[in-house]
């Protein structure tokens, strides 16, 4: 089934927020819908499988790696109504322009990342995805200091918080990182 009308939807929020999870439950809906669904991932991104996306709770969907955003035209099928882009907040500047390009095409396009990064600040192209979005939910993770919400991520470095001039991107998961709220965000200049 095509869409009348092609958008851009997007799962944002920190670390263990559930954003993976929920783009698995909506490409899992656009199948049950008989909808011809593709998931892309930026291929820095191999933390489980390379050909997957898979969230820290387990569930997976099978996922295209790309290296760079414009690689998504290369690999992507002529009859894909349903796109999904996880960890979006490593792609390029480029993944703006296509997944504008694609929802202008009729198709909806599901897009998933952080939109901040370790030191509390919007990360990659995601600010500028959540404002060309028809949709933006944003989810929030439990902090692990005091079990409020959070919407932070944490980066810890020998279990302490990380510096702000630390690099911005290391791929990891529990090990590195804990959801925080803002109260017990640290990042320590």
């Amino acid at each position: 089934m095509k869409h009348t009308h092609g958008s851009i939807e997007v799962v944002c929020g920190s670390m263990f927020s559930g954003k993976t999870d929920e783009l698995i439950r909506r490409m899992r809906r656009a199948v049950i819908a008989r909808q011809k669904v593709q998931v892309f991932k930026p291929a820095i991104d191999v933390r489980y499988a390379v050909e997957k996306v898979t969230s820290h709770a387990g569930a997976d969907f099978d996922a295209i790696p790309v290296e760079k955003a414009v690689d998504i035209y290369t690999r992507l099928d002529p009859d894909t109504t349903v796109v999904g882009v996880d960890e979006a907040q490593f792609f390029d500047e480029g993944i703006l322009e296509v997944t504008s390009e694609m929802a202008d095409r009729g198709i909806r396009v599901l897009v998933a990342g952080l939109d901040q990064d370790f030191r509390g600040e919007p990360f990659g192209p995601m600010p500028m995805l959540m404002s060309m979005a028809e949709r933006v939910d944003k989810l929030q993770a439990i902090c692990m200091v005091c079990g409020e919400m959070a919407s932070r991520t944490q980066r810890l470095v020998n279990g302490k918080p990380a510096r702000y001039d630390d690099p911005v991107v290391i791929v990891g998961a529990s090990e590195m990182y804990e959801a925080r709220c803002r109260k017990h965000h640290e990042v320590p200049r």
